[in-house]
């Protein structure tokens, strides 16, 4: 597989941190989760700083900053705070996604066309620091166009109504994001983005994304954290690992 056909697993801990906020105390431990993602073959980590700190809590992210040897992906809201946050730990990565206080996980794709300039102004000093700043988007072109004018170097696709299809047994609807997200990577391809893809994936509906030539990058928590319950963190990234491979040829 060549640089320009890699696929990239980024796994997301923040899951790890739910569990261990249940009930308070130190475990499990989302660093040990870090260092055992990295041995089954994460080619990096991806944590969400949520505002309201309900899984991921600022030392999380401290640590993860020492004692990761694969890029970090640090997901966040476009607020001052969290700007500041990563302006001091300059992570590899800065996702920027939509956030409510009173969802349960991410329900869509950030709104950048309607937030054009302020996400713009907004960018600049993170990209000046370094950081590669994604964008976590709906497969819909205007998002995508505004993405791109903005300055981002990187979108993520959300695939959580093609997941949620799925599951329900929809198949219509299933066949049609996913066609959607075929032609929304390709066209942001066109323009020079680089494509990542993300939220709700499984064994189950993991391939077809992983066959879209555009992606780079797949990110996925929640399902690999509550497969990790029955099989073991590490055998339930492996599977994960080889199923993406096996996807992509």
């Amino acid at each position: 597989m060549t640089a320009e056909t890699e696929l990239r697993l980024g796994v997301n801990i923040d899951h790890v941190a739910t569990v261990r906020n249940a009930r308070g105390g130190g475990y499990p431990d989302p660093l040990r989760a870090a260092r055992i993602a990295e041995e089954a073959g994460a080619d990096g980590i991806t944590a969400h700083l949520r505002e309201d700190r309900r899984h991921i809590s600022d030392a999380d992210i401290d640590g993860l900053m020492a004692v990761l040897t694969v890029p970090l992906n640090f997901e966040m809201a476009a607020t001052a705070e969290m700007q500041k946050i990563a302006l001091r730990h300059k992570p590899h990565a800065v996702c920027l996604v939509p956030e409510k206080r009173e969802e349960r996980t991410t329900e869509g794709g950030l709104e950048v066309a309607r937030e054009e300039n302020r996400l713009a102004h907004y960018i600049a000093p993170l990209r000046e620091a370094g950081c590669r700043v994604s964008i976590f988007i709906a497969a819909d072109k205007r998002q995508i166009d505004a993405a791109h004018r903005i300055g981002a170097e990187v979108i993520e696709l959300h695939t959580g109504a093609y997941c949620d299809a799925h599951a329900e047994g929809d198949i219509t609807t299933r066949d049609r994001e996913l066609e959607g997200l075929r032609e929304m990577a390709s066209y942001a391809h066109s323009l020079g983005l680089e494509v990542h893809a993300g939220h709700g994936l499984t064994y189950d509906t993991v391939q077809p994304v992983a066959a879209l030539p555009e992606v780079r990058e797949l990110n996925i928590g929640h399902f690999i954290i509550g497969e990790a319950i029955f099989m073991g963190l590490q055998p339930a990234i492996a599977e994960m690992r080889r199923l993406m491979d096996e996807a992509r040829g």
